[in-house]
């Protein structure tokens, strides 16, 4: 028992490392970069908070212990900008170390559980996969519509990248999510905080 629970708790004091992993975006009104940490919790609750809008059907435990997992392995492997292909695929070989490393400090029962979660959401194989990733994408655009397009605009994002990367992750599951994020991007277009 003994043994069980170090395994738990160097597991836990493991995660205190990704509050020190910085994000692109900026929580709004701050002037700092959100860190991995707080962006899962957030996803969490927005998933939890628009679980009936799903044009699928979905088990909402299960996505939020997938929320909860998929970006454990940036302790290891960064924080990747999502619109930089070329960084996101290397960060690939990092992500499966790190998951593998991470969760294999956990006893082999409650390590494969959490691998076999992060794993499902990092392949969008099911259709509680499906809306965990399309969660995943909604939140930075909630973010960066209401924060004047910070990283669109910091890294000269383009709304066809923006459209191109999110839309087929998030129309097919939450269409009317969709419907209002697009009409949002037209605005910040007009408004000049995301590049036509």
């Amino acid at each position: 028992m003994a043994e069980r629970l170090d395994a738990i708790f160097a597991f836990a004091l493991e995660l205190e490392q990704l509050k020190g992993v910085l994000r692109r975006n900026k929580p709004i009104g701050l002037d700092r970069r959100e860190n991995t940490a707080e962006h899962s919790w957030q996803i969490a609750m927005l998933a939890l908070s628009l679980a009936a809008e799903s044009a699928l059907p979905v088990d909402i435990d299960r996505v939020l212990k997938m929320l909860l997992v998929h970006d454990i392995p940036e302790i290891d492997a960064g924080d990747v900008m999502v619109y930089d292909s070329a960084q996101r695929q290397a960060a690939e070989a990092l992500e499966l170390a790190g998951a593998e490393r991470i969760f294999g400090l956990l006893p082999d029962d409650t390590g494969k559980a959490l691998f076999a979660l992060w794993h499902d959401f990092t392949h969008g194989v099911d259709n509680d996969a499906r809306f965990a990733r399309a969660i995943d994408r909604v939140m930075p655009m909630l973010q960066n519509l209401n924060n004047r397009g910070q990283s669109w605009r910091e890294h000269g994002i383009r709304v066809s990248q923006v459209i191109a990367m999110n839309e087929a992750k998030v129309a097919p599951v939450l269409p009317g999510v969709w419907a209002r994020l697009r009409a949002g991007l037209d605005e910040a277009v007009a408004r000049g905080d995301l590049q036509p």
